[in-house]
């Protein structure tokens, strides 16, 4: 048999094509913050991690590109290696002091950031608790590992607690879970995870991709959210959604980031951040502390944003992320209230299986510090007309 047969018979892609609903690699011709040019035309990026909307700072800018200037365009080799240069050293004493932690490590991006360190830090004799909605990383990051994985239902405590009290006692226990999940938005409910932790001696691994500059007083994450800071035992975070740039880190304890820098295959033998984005994250975080007005921007958007899609029907709840997933149905109904929103102007990013269960398909919206009043009522409108149209309201 050919090893390649499943490629030539997968055709799902060429029907959806055929059918004018391809929604996927779709091609940006030009990016103007909240307002980007496809197919030629100008339409409001509701799409977009770009949640505080630092990519097109000036002095993000300027850092990247002076950056870029001193030390080239690439380390050309792994952090084990010759790729660690003082700015990565820089950015990684900054991030813990930003996170409390008293360690830090970057990688070159989020995905490598969980497949590495979750992979080494849960080994044989471990179980590895995961939530069934994390996101994929963590799922292959679980695949690396001789650590058995039982996973819990999505947001469900008692299932986690059960699943904790039939397994074995002097089994390493290492509870792992999104802090934001990436396709609907919610946070993890940690303060019951925290007190099975205690309980049954595990530790917690939270992937605040979505979370880290974005939630929290500060923009810490779910675990600042909840003031349970001290009893997240390794907090990851990505650079591509609050920070502008591109890569992932984790924090921790000294001597367990220490582990993850000696085993973690991604990290040992992949080529280290370039000093472009290592700057352009840096100068983010800056902005981050230094000037609130970014986080408060945010919040005021995704306020209204959630004000206003409740008050014409949809069942949004108040959660305070930038994330707002609405339901429309099957696939390819997902695909049409996609393409009907790219043609009344608002680019939005369809979610469908097996991504979310059958029949719950639909849109994912995110939000941005820069979107402004004239955005949010395009966004809006849009909303409101397809909703009816769709049936999803009255």
């Amino acid at each position: 048999m050919d090893v390649f047969a499943k490629c030539f018979e997968f055709t799902r892609d060429l029907e959806v094509q055929a059918a004018g609903l391809y929604p996927f690699f779709k091609t940006i011709e030009g990016n103007h913050g909240s307002r980007v040019i496809i197919d030629g035309r100008e339409v409001v990026m509701a799409g977009s991690n770009n949640y505080l909307g630092l990519t097109r700072h000036p002095r993000v800018v300027e850092a990247a590109i002076k950056a870029t200037n001193e030390f080239g365009t690439s380390c050309s080799g792994s952090r084990y290696a010759n790729g660690t240069y003082v700015i990565h050293v820089e950015l990684e004493e900054k991030l813990a002091d930003y996170m409390d932690k008293p360690k830090a490590l970057c990688f070159t991006t989020g995905y490598t950031t969980n497949m590495g360190a979750i992979s080494v830090l849960a080994g044989r004799r471990d179980i590895i608790y995961s939530d069934r909605e994390n996101h994929s990383c963590i799922m292959d990051a679980t695949q690396l590992t001789f650590a058995e994985t039982k996973k819990f239902k999505h947001d469900d405590i008692d299932d986690l607690a059960r699943i904790l009290e039939n397994s074995p006692a002097d089994a390493g226990k290492l509870i792992v879970s999104d802090g934001v999940f990436s396709m609907k938005g919610t946070i993890c409910r940690l303060p019951e995870m925290v007190e099975l932790k205690k309980k049954y001696g595990a530790r917690i691994f939270v992937d605040d991709a979505h979370g880290v500059g974005v939630v929290g007083p500060t923009g810490r994450g779910t675990a600042e959210h909840y003031g349970l800071d001290k009893d997240v035992d390794v907090v990851m975070g990505t650079f591509s959604k609050s920070f502008a740039g591109l890569g992932g880190f984790i924090a921790g304890e000294e001597r367990v980031i220490n582990y993850v820098k000696h085993h973690a295959r991604q990290l040992i033998f992949a080529a280290s951040m370039t000093p472009a984005s290592v700057a352009a994250v840096s100068t983010a975080l800056d902005l981050i502390r230094s000037e609130p007005e970014h986080l408060q921007n945010l919040r005021k958007v995704i306020s209204n944003v959630r004000s206003e899609l409740r008050r014409i029907g949809y069942p949004v709840d108040d959660q305070p992320t930038p994330i707002v997933y609405i339901k429309v149905g099957e696939d390819i109904e997902a695909f049409q209230f996609w393409k009907e929103l790219l043609e009344l102007g608002v680019y939005t990013n369809p979610v469908i299986t097996p991504g979310v269960p059958q029949g719950q398909s639909g849109v994912r919206a995110s939000f941005m510090a820069i979107h402004t009043e004239s955005d949010i009522s395009r966004i809006v409108e849009a909303f409101e007309k397809l909703g009816k149209k769709y049936g999803l309201l009255k």
